[in-house]
């Protein structure tokens, strides 16, 4: 097998591995942008691959080929709702904010897996029927050699959560409404001064991270697990965490970081077909994305400063 065709297998894999972690992670940089951590990441992509999978499963033959782009809604609907709980508890009643997302990881992941077992009597759904197919973009799958690459049976969600992660850049980099939540993260007394509500942009930050998480989950049981069950989301959301901190808090880097990881989980998945890996045993393929995580959040592979009150509740009036 030549390094072309290892690279034609490595590459879509890789792309739509990290489409869940692209969302997941660009969550995180808002809610870190405001001023709030946010653990809670894994839950609130379980919440989301739950909700997505069972209104597959209910809706599919009612809405047919638009299922999937409904069942990511629904999984963006249920992350921003429970969020809401992280945002009530760190920013209202400023509880310890690693705590509160901890509180999240575990009361999603036992919630669903509660609904599971009483709307299917199991311990897992039934597998989708109605998902997203691999298809070529036009006119750039026809490029030589990178069009087979990046271009041809992908999954159009991996095209998507590229293009949103320049979206949240320009937003946040190039728009008042990002200028602000930039602000509470950083200074949140002089935002306050300013006129800026402290509280209102960092309950958006936290909301608008919980429903990017949930399209994340949704995407990530629509496309690579097709069920839901407790080993649906295993540690994706912790990647996105780390991916936030890889790529120094900045959309861009977020991506480029989760992309970093898909590659990882890609190679955990295709390992045994390539010519290099396949004399590797397989449980140190499995377990090469956590490591990566484990060094990320630890800052061996790069250290940066996070936003400067991030993690801080605000007390209006006290520095």
């Amino acid at each position: 097998m030549s390094v072309l065709q290892m690279l034609n297998i490595i590459i879509p894999t890789a792309l739509f591995v990290a489409a869940p972690l692209i969302f997941t992670a660009l969550g995180g940089v808002f809610s870190e942008r405001s001023g709030v951590v946010n653990i809670g990441l894994e839950g609130l992509m379980i919440i989301g691959a739950f909700a997505g999978i069972l209104f597959n499963l209910t809706f599919a033959d009612v809405f047919g080929n638009m299922t999937p782009w409904l069942s990511i809604l629904a999984g963006l609907v249920a992350g921003a709702l429970l969020s809401v709980l992280h945002a009530v508890a760190s920013i209202t009643f400023k509880a310890d904010q690693t705590v509160s997302g901890v509180a999240i990881n575990f009361l999603a992941a036992g919630l669903a897996i509660f609904l599971v077992k009483l709307l299917y009597d199991k311990g897992q759904t039934d597998r989708i029927q109605v998902s997203f197919n691999k298809f070529d973009v036009p006119i750039l799958s026809d490029i030589p050699i990178i069009g087979k690459m990046f271009f041809q049976g992908g999954y159009i969600t991996s095209y998507v959560a590229i293009i949103v992660a320049f979206i949240v850049f320009f937003i946040l980099y190039k728009t008042p409404f990002g200028l602000r939540i930039r602000s509470v993260g950083e200074h949140p007394m002089a935002a306050d001064t300013m006129g800026i509500n402290v509280v209102k942009m960092r309950y958006i930050g936290v909301i608008l991270s919980g429903a990017f998480a949930g399209v994340g989950g949704a995407v990530y049981a629509m496309i690579i697990s097709r069920d839901f069950s407790h080993a649906t989301i295993s540690g994706q959301g912790f990647m996105a965490l780390a991916a936030v901190i890889f790529g120094k808090w900045h959309p861009l880097g977020a991506m480029g970081a989760a992309l970093f990881f898909g590659l990882a989980q890609g190679l955990s998945i295709i390992g045994g077909t390539l010519p290099f890996l396949k004399n590797i045993p397989a449980v140190y393929l499995l377990i090469l994305p956590y490591v990566l995580t484990i060094l990320a959040l630890t800052g061996f592979i790069g250290r940066a400063d996070a936003p400067k009150a991030s993690g801080i509740p605000y007390i209006k009036g006290k520095r």
